[in-house]
């Protein structure tokens, strides 16, 4: 049986927060394409928190706060 060739490395997390006029998943799929046009190697997004803006009474934006962790290269 051959051996699984395990992954070390290090890896960052940075929080980002998405907007969309839409819906959470929306920010969130925003958040995390917006970052990925300028981190390399993306592994893992966590939404952390949801909230809305509101104006008026009526919500204009919903946002997601998402931790992402990228590897640093060697």
């Amino acid at each position: 049986m051959a051996k699984k060739k395990t992954e070390s490395g290090v890896y960052r997390v940075t929080e980002i927060i998405g907007t969309s006029p839409i819906s959470w998943e929306e920010a969130a799929k925003n958040a995390v394409e917006t970052a990925a046009k300028s981190l390399r190697d993306l592994r893992v997004a966590e939404v952390s928190k949801l909230d809305m803006k509101v104006d008026g009474g009526k919500v204009i934006a919903y946002r997601a706060r998402v931790s992402l962790s990228f590897k640093y290269e060697a």
